[in-house]
């Protein structure tokens, strides 16, 4: 089973792709859906947060206020930085756990894939046989974010934490350039297939 990272700049479309993957026959797990759960009330997540900043970034019901977290950190990279090395531990124990559910199922799929966001800057992205990086120009990404109804100052703050595309692209596998319509996306996603399906040593299969 081929292990594979996915990630992005905000806005890029790695969610897109990993959808598109997903109909080929891909198994897909969203990371973010593993912060969600660890920052459950007295989730591993919500108990280390609340250690690292106090009662006050938690709800009511003690699960991990997000937004408000997220205003406590951004401008504080040392507290970024110590939420990093509290929560991505749990993260990745929770992807290994799920790697191994894929590998010992009795139909295992052939490709596995993480979407992450921040596979590159926390250095993980060397957990995986291959990383795809999908990219898209900045003011593309600007307008897509506008287009789901972000504010500029959510996008704004989103990618000033993340690394460039540049930095990405130089320790990539394969790229996805996002920058057309989805019929364009979904061409580049079909190559994409094929390629993990010889990586992982198959003829790519017949999407589902």
């Amino acid at each position: 089973m081929l292990r594979v990272g996915l990630t992005g700049g905000v806005a890029s479309g790695k969610s897109e792709v990993a959808r598109l993957l997903a109909a080929h026959g891909a198994a897909v797990l969203d990371a973010d859906a593993i912060v969600e759960r660890l920052y459950r009330p007295r989730g591993a997540g919500a108990l280390a947060v609340a250690a690292l900043f106090g009662p006050e970034v938690l709800t009511a019901e003690g699960a991990v206020d997000r937004g408000q977290l997220a205003r406590r950190v951004l401008c504080d990279p040392p507290g970024r930085r110590r939420l990093e090395a509290a929560i991505h531990p749990l993260v990745r124990g929770e992807i290994a756990r799920w790697f191994g559910e894929q590998e010992h199922a009795p139909e295992h799929p052939i490709v596995a894939v993480v979407e992450a966001a921040l596979l590159v800057e926390t250095g993980s992205f060397r957990d995986y046989d291959l990383l795809v990086v999908v990219t898209a120009p900045l003011e593309t990404r600007r307008a897509r974010a506008r287009a789901a109804g972000w504010d500029g100052e959510r996008f704004e703050r989103l990618a000033s934490v993340q690394t460039s595309d540049t930095q990405r692209e130089a320790v990539a596998h394969h790229l996805v350039r996002n920058e057309g319509d989805l019929t364009a996306l979904q061409r580049a996603v079909e190559a994409l297939w094929c390629e993990l399906s010889a990586a992982a040593g198959h003829s790519a299969p017949a999407s589902r």
